[in-house]
Protein backbone atom coordinates (compact mmCIF):
# COMPACT_ATOMS: atom_id res chain seq x y z
CA UNK A 1 0.00 0.00 0.00
CA UNK A 2 1.24 3.87 -0.59
CA UNK A 3 1.68 6.30 2.06
CA UNK A 4 -1.56 7.70 1.74
CA UNK A 5 -3.51 4.49 1.29
CA UNK A 6 -1.60 3.94 4.99
CA UNK A 7 -2.35 6.99 6.77
CA UNK A 8 -6.31 7.37 5.23
CA UNK A 9 -6.83 3.76 6.76
CA UNK A 10 -4.48 4.62 10.05
CA UNK A 11 -4.59 7.71 10.95
CA UNK A 12 -8.90 7.67 11.52
CA UNK A 13 -8.10 4.15 13.61
CA UNK A 14 -5.97 5.77 15.64
CA UNK A 15 -8.07 8.50 16.53
CA UNK A 16 -11.01 6.84 17.27
CA UNK A 17 -8.90 4.75 19.18
CA UNK A 18 -7.50 7.27 21.01
CA UNK A 19 -11.62 8.89 21.67
CA UNK A 20 -12.26 5.79 23.04
CA UNK A 21 -9.50 5.68 25.17
CA UNK A 22 -9.56 9.30 26.69
CA UNK A 23 -13.33 8.55 26.98
CA UNK A 24 -12.74 5.75 29.29
CA UNK A 25 -10.52 7.76 31.00
CA UNK A 26 -12.65 10.59 32.00
CA UNK A 27 -15.06 7.81 33.31
CA UNK A 28 -12.70 5.59 35.21
CA UNK A 29 -11.26 7.26 38.87
CA UNK A 30 -11.52 6.70 42.46
CA UNK A 31 -14.72 8.30 42.84
CA UNK A 32 -17.79 6.69 41.65
CA UNK A 33 -19.38 8.69 39.09
CA UNK A 34 -21.97 6.67 36.67
CA UNK A 35 -20.69 7.34 33.03
CA UNK A 36 -24.29 8.72 31.59
CA UNK A 37 -23.45 11.39 34.47
CA UNK A 38 -19.75 12.27 33.19
CA UNK A 39 -21.03 12.81 29.46
CA UNK A 40 -23.80 14.55 30.18
CA UNK A 41 -21.80 16.92 32.26
CA UNK A 42 -18.91 17.24 29.01
CA UNK A 43 -22.09 17.25 26.55
CA UNK A 44 -23.78 20.06 28.76
CA UNK A 45 -20.71 22.39 28.19
CA UNK A 46 -21.80 22.33 24.40
CA UNK A 47 -22.97 24.89 22.74
CA UNK A 48 -26.82 25.09 22.33
CA UNK A 49 -27.07 21.91 24.21
CA UNK A 50 -27.38 22.91 27.95
CA UNK A 51 -31.30 24.02 27.59
CA UNK A 52 -31.94 20.51 26.28
CA UNK A 53 -30.62 19.07 29.76
CA UNK A 54 -31.36 19.49 32.94
CA UNK A 55 -28.66 18.79 35.44
CA UNK A 56 -29.40 16.38 38.23
CA UNK A 57 -25.31 16.00 39.45
CA UNK A 58 -23.90 18.15 42.33
CA UNK A 59 -21.42 20.79 41.98
CA UNK A 60 -18.46 18.63 43.08
CA UNK A 61 -18.76 15.85 41.01
CA UNK A 62 -18.90 18.77 38.12
CA UNK A 63 -15.79 19.97 39.37
CA UNK A 64 -13.94 16.30 39.30
CA UNK A 65 -15.16 15.55 35.72
CA UNK A 66 -14.84 19.21 34.27
CA UNK A 67 -11.82 20.60 36.29
CA UNK A 68 -9.98 17.34 37.79
CA UNK A 69 -10.10 14.39 35.52
CA UNK A 70 -10.87 16.15 31.35
CA UNK A 71 -7.58 18.40 31.95
CA UNK A 72 -5.35 15.62 33.53
CA UNK A 73 -6.75 13.21 30.40
CA UNK A 74 -6.11 15.73 27.71
CA UNK A 75 -2.34 16.96 29.27
CA UNK A 76 -1.98 13.04 29.21
CA UNK A 77 -2.76 13.01 24.99
CA UNK A 78 -0.74 15.89 24.81
CA UNK A 79 2.85 14.67 26.71
CA UNK A 80 2.52 11.36 24.79
CA UNK A 81 2.06 12.52 21.68
CA UNK A 82 4.85 14.91 22.03
CA UNK A 83 7.17 12.34 23.99
CA UNK A 84 6.64 9.95 21.06
CA UNK A 85 7.22 12.17 18.40
CA UNK A 86 10.43 13.62 19.96
CA UNK A 87 11.19 10.18 20.33
CA UNK A 88 10.97 9.39 16.85
CA UNK A 89 12.53 12.37 15.93
CA UNK A 90 16.35 11.30 17.68
CA UNK A 91 15.79 8.00 16.65
CA UNK A 92 16.12 9.35 13.58
CA UNK A 93 18.64 12.17 13.43
CA UNK A 94 20.98 9.91 15.36
CA UNK A 95 20.30 7.06 13.60
CA UNK A 96 19.84 4.62 16.32
CA UNK A 97 16.81 2.94 17.36
CA UNK A 98 17.45 2.73 20.86
CA UNK A 99 17.73 6.54 21.30
CA UNK A 100 14.67 8.27 23.30
CA UNK A 101 13.69 12.04 24.38
CA UNK A 102 15.87 11.97 27.58
CA UNK A 103 19.14 11.05 25.82
CA UNK A 104 20.79 14.29 25.57
CA UNK A 105 20.39 15.31 28.89
CA UNK A 106 16.72 17.59 28.66
CA UNK A 107 15.07 15.34 30.95
CA UNK A 108 17.88 15.88 33.53
CA UNK A 109 18.14 19.48 33.32
CA UNK A 110 14.32 20.05 33.81
CA UNK A 111 14.01 18.28 36.31
CA UNK A 112 17.31 19.58 38.08
CA UNK A 113 15.07 22.99 37.49
CA UNK A 114 11.98 21.92 39.08
CA UNK A 115 13.76 20.65 42.00
CA UNK A 116 15.24 23.81 42.45
CA UNK A 117 11.49 25.22 42.67
CA UNK A 118 10.38 22.79 44.58
CA UNK A 119 13.41 22.50 47.40
CA UNK A 120 13.81 26.13 47.97
CA UNK A 121 9.96 27.38 47.13
CA UNK A 122 10.69 30.17 45.30
CA UNK A 123 8.51 32.13 42.73
CA UNK A 124 8.85 34.53 40.29
CA UNK A 125 6.38 37.34 40.63
CA UNK A 126 5.11 37.62 37.31
CA UNK A 127 5.41 33.93 36.14
CA UNK A 128 2.71 33.00 39.58
CA UNK A 129 1.67 29.47 39.21
CA UNK A 130 3.73 29.01 36.10
CA UNK A 131 7.05 29.72 37.68
CA UNK A 132 7.62 25.45 37.68
CA UNK A 133 6.76 24.75 34.27
CA UNK A 134 8.76 27.98 32.78
CA UNK A 135 12.03 27.46 35.27
CA UNK A 136 12.07 23.44 34.20
CA UNK A 137 11.88 24.27 30.34
CA UNK A 138 14.73 26.72 30.58
CA UNK A 139 16.66 24.45 32.65
CA UNK A 140 16.11 21.57 29.87
CA UNK A 141 16.79 24.04 27.29
CA UNK A 142 20.08 25.29 28.17
CA UNK A 143 21.04 21.87 29.05
CA UNK A 144 20.91 21.33 25.65
CA UNK A 145 22.61 24.20 24.63
CA UNK A 146 25.40 22.77 26.93
CA UNK A 147 25.32 19.17 25.38
CA UNK A 148 25.32 20.65 21.86
CA UNK A 149 28.18 23.10 22.80
CA UNK A 150 30.34 20.33 24.19
CA UNK A 151 29.83 18.03 20.90
CA UNK A 152 30.67 21.08 18.66
CA UNK A 153 34.22 20.38 16.62
CA UNK A 154 34.56 22.94 14.66
CA UNK A 155 31.17 23.14 12.39
CA UNK A 156 30.59 19.89 12.84
CA UNK A 157 29.13 17.58 15.65
CA UNK A 158 29.66 13.84 15.09
CA UNK A 159 26.73 11.54 16.69
CA UNK A 160 28.87 9.80 18.84
CA UNK A 161 30.67 12.82 20.51
CA UNK A 162 27.09 13.93 21.51
CA UNK A 163 25.28 11.09 22.90
CA UNK A 164 28.64 10.82 24.92
CA UNK A 165 28.48 14.72 26.00
CA UNK A 166 24.94 14.34 26.57
CA UNK A 167 26.07 11.19 29.05
CA UNK A 168 28.74 13.48 30.76
CA UNK A 169 26.20 16.64 31.46
CA UNK A 170 23.59 14.21 32.51
CA UNK A 171 25.87 12.39 35.17
CA UNK A 172 26.50 16.04 36.14
CA UNK A 173 23.45 17.53 36.32
CA UNK A 174 22.22 14.61 38.40
CA UNK A 175 24.90 15.12 41.21
CA UNK A 176 23.39 18.98 41.20
CA UNK A 177 20.06 17.11 41.80
CA UNK A 178 21.74 14.43 44.17
CA UNK A 179 23.20 17.45 46.55
CA UNK A 180 19.11 19.67 46.24
CA UNK A 181 17.60 16.26 47.00
CA UNK A 182 19.57 15.93 50.38
CA UNK A 183 18.68 19.83 50.89
CA UNK A 184 15.01 19.45 50.47
CA UNK A 185 13.97 18.11 53.91
CA UNK A 186 10.48 18.60 53.75
CA UNK A 187 10.42 18.91 49.85
CA UNK A 188 12.23 16.13 49.52
CA UNK A 189 8.97 13.17 48.50
CA UNK A 190 7.62 15.90 46.29
CA UNK A 191 10.91 15.97 44.26
CA UNK A 192 11.16 12.22 44.50
CA UNK A 193 7.28 11.85 43.33
CA UNK A 194 7.69 14.58 40.49
CA UNK A 195 10.78 13.07 39.13
CA UNK A 196 8.91 9.63 38.83
CA UNK A 197 6.23 11.41 36.78
CA UNK A 198 3.05 12.18 37.74
CA UNK A 199 0.14 14.45 36.40
CA UNK A 200 -1.33 15.55 39.81
CA UNK A 201 -0.48 19.29 39.30
CA UNK A 202 -2.56 19.51 36.62
CA UNK A 203 -5.45 21.83 35.47
CA UNK A 204 -6.57 24.07 32.47
CA UNK A 205 -3.97 26.53 32.21
CA UNK A 206 -1.05 23.63 32.35
CA UNK A 207 -2.85 22.57 28.75
CA UNK A 208 -2.84 26.71 27.37
CA UNK A 209 0.85 26.54 28.35
CA UNK A 210 1.95 23.42 26.31
CA UNK A 211 -0.52 22.72 23.78
CA UNK A 212 0.60 25.51 21.63
CA UNK A 213 4.19 24.94 22.08
CA UNK A 214 4.22 21.45 21.15
CA UNK A 215 1.39 22.11 18.51
CA UNK A 216 3.72 24.53 16.71
CA UNK A 217 6.94 22.22 17.12
CA UNK A 218 4.76 19.04 15.97
CA UNK A 219 3.65 20.82 12.96
CA UNK A 220 6.92 21.93 11.96
CA UNK A 221 8.56 18.60 12.39
CA UNK A 222 6.46 16.64 9.81
CA UNK A 223 7.70 19.07 7.02
CA UNK A 224 11.02 17.64 8.20
CA UNK A 225 10.36 13.68 7.13
CA UNK A 226 11.82 13.52 4.12
CA UNK A 227 15.36 14.83 5.65
CA UNK A 228 14.85 12.19 7.85
CA UNK A 229 14.24 9.48 5.49
CA UNK A 230 17.57 10.76 3.87
CA UNK A 231 19.46 11.21 7.16
CA UNK A 232 18.67 7.41 7.30
CA UNK A 233 20.75 6.45 4.49
CA UNK A 234 23.71 7.90 5.47
CA UNK A 235 25.34 11.68 5.75
CA UNK A 236 26.55 11.50 2.20
CA UNK A 237 23.70 10.63 0.60
CA UNK A 238 21.97 12.49 2.52
CA UNK A 239 23.99 15.32 1.31
CA UNK A 240 23.71 14.64 -2.24
CA UNK A 241 20.07 14.44 -2.04
CA UNK A 242 20.28 18.39 -1.37
CA UNK A 243 19.90 17.97 2.24
CA UNK A 244 22.23 20.34 4.58
CA UNK A 245 23.10 17.95 7.09
CA UNK A 246 24.20 19.66 10.13
CA UNK A 247 21.70 22.33 9.91
CA UNK A 248 18.94 19.56 9.42
CA UNK A 249 20.34 17.55 11.92
CA UNK A 250 20.36 21.20 14.69
CA UNK A 251 17.09 22.03 13.62
CA UNK A 252 15.47 19.01 14.46
CA UNK A 253 17.34 18.36 17.74
CA UNK A 254 15.92 21.75 18.62
CA UNK A 255 12.61 20.82 17.87
CA UNK A 256 12.81 17.69 19.95
CA UNK A 257 14.03 18.80 22.49
CA UNK A 258 11.92 21.70 23.06
CA UNK A 259 8.84 19.37 22.92
CA UNK A 260 10.50 17.47 25.55
CA UNK A 261 11.34 19.93 27.78
CA UNK A 262 7.74 21.45 27.60
CA UNK A 263 6.62 17.90 28.28
CA UNK A 264 8.82 17.10 30.87
CA UNK A 265 7.93 20.67 32.47
CA UNK A 266 4.65 19.68 33.22
CA UNK A 267 4.53 15.98 33.47
CA UNK A 268 7.84 14.99 34.92
CA UNK A 269 10.66 13.01 33.96
CA UNK A 270 8.66 10.00 32.01
CA UNK A 271 10.30 7.21 30.76
CA UNK A 272 10.26 4.97 27.77
CA UNK A 273 6.96 6.77 25.52
CA UNK A 274 9.60 8.12 23.33
CA UNK A 275 11.16 4.61 23.02
CA UNK A 276 8.93 2.40 22.62
CA UNK A 277 5.95 3.91 20.61
CA UNK A 278 8.08 5.08 17.66
CA UNK A 279 9.46 1.40 17.62
CA UNK A 280 6.23 -0.17 16.97
CA UNK A 281 5.01 1.94 14.76
CA UNK A 282 8.57 1.38 12.93
CA UNK A 283 8.02 -2.11 13.27
CA UNK A 284 4.37 -2.19 11.48
CA UNK A 285 4.93 0.48 8.95
CA UNK A 286 8.10 0.18 8.12
CA UNK A 287 11.04 3.02 8.26
CA UNK A 288 9.36 5.71 6.23
CA UNK A 289 9.03 8.68 8.44
CA UNK A 290 6.12 10.19 6.18
CA UNK A 291 4.21 7.11 8.35
CA UNK A 292 5.95 7.10 11.49
CA UNK A 293 5.89 10.92 12.43
CA UNK A 294 2.27 11.24 12.42
CA UNK A 295 1.05 8.10 13.72
CA UNK A 296 3.59 8.27 16.70
CA UNK A 297 1.50 11.59 17.63
CA UNK A 298 -1.33 9.24 18.04
CA UNK A 299 0.25 6.15 19.07
CA UNK A 300 1.84 8.38 21.98
CA UNK A 301 -1.04 10.09 23.01
CA UNK A 302 -3.15 6.35 23.39
CA UNK A 303 -0.48 5.05 25.53
CA UNK A 304 -0.02 7.85 28.15
CA UNK A 305 -3.48 8.49 28.59
CA UNK A 306 -3.74 4.19 29.16
CA UNK A 307 -0.68 4.65 31.16
CA UNK A 308 -2.11 7.56 33.31
CA UNK A 309 -5.56 5.60 33.76
CA UNK A 310 -3.52 2.85 35.26
CA UNK A 311 -1.77 4.71 37.58
CA UNK A 312 -4.56 6.24 39.15
CA UNK A 313 -7.20 3.22 39.08
CA UNK A 314 -4.65 0.33 40.01
CA UNK A 315 -4.39 1.50 43.64
CA UNK A 316 -7.37 3.75 44.29
CA UNK A 317 -7.69 6.22 46.17
CA UNK A 318 -3.84 6.14 46.49
CA UNK A 319 -2.09 7.38 43.13
CA UNK A 320 1.08 5.53 41.64
CA UNK A 321 3.71 7.02 39.77
CA UNK A 322 3.16 7.73 36.35
CA UNK A 323 6.79 6.87 35.31
CA UNK A 324 6.34 3.66 37.10
CA UNK A 325 3.77 2.49 34.61
CA UNK A 326 5.74 3.38 31.76
CA UNK A 327 8.37 1.53 33.14
CA UNK A 328 6.20 -1.69 33.88
CA UNK A 329 5.00 -1.42 30.18
CA UNK A 330 8.11 -0.20 28.30
CA UNK A 331 10.90 -2.20 29.55
CA UNK A 332 10.06 -5.54 28.62
CA UNK A 333 9.45 -4.34 24.88
CA UNK A 334 13.34 -1.97 25.44
CA UNK A 335 14.28 -5.58 26.43
CA UNK A 336 13.23 -7.56 23.53
CA UNK A 337 14.55 -4.84 21.47
CA UNK A 338 17.81 -4.49 22.90
CA UNK A 339 18.42 -8.61 22.13
CA UNK A 340 17.16 -7.51 18.39
CA UNK A 341 19.64 -4.70 17.92
CA UNK A 342 22.52 -6.90 19.32
CA UNK A 343 21.30 -9.77 16.60
CA UNK A 344 21.16 -7.04 13.95
CA UNK A 345 25.00 -5.35 14.46
CA UNK A 346 26.63 -8.41 15.82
Amino acid sequence: MNNRLILSIAIPALLTTLLVVMSLAITVGAANINWQTVWQIVIVELPYIHQWIEPSWSDSTETIVLDIRMPRVILAAIVGAALALAGAIYQGVLRNPLADPFILGVSSGASFGAALVFAFGFQVVWLGQFTLPVVAFMFGFGTLMVVYFLARIGQKVRMETIILAGVVVQAFIGACLSLVMALANEQLQTIVFWMMGSLTLTDWSYNQIVLPIILICSLIALFYARELNMLGLGEEVAHHSGVSVERTRFYLLILASIMTGAAVSVSGAIGFVGLVVPHIIRLIVGADYRLILPLSIFGGAIFLVGADTLARVLMAPRELPLGIITAFLGAPFFAYLLRRTKREYF
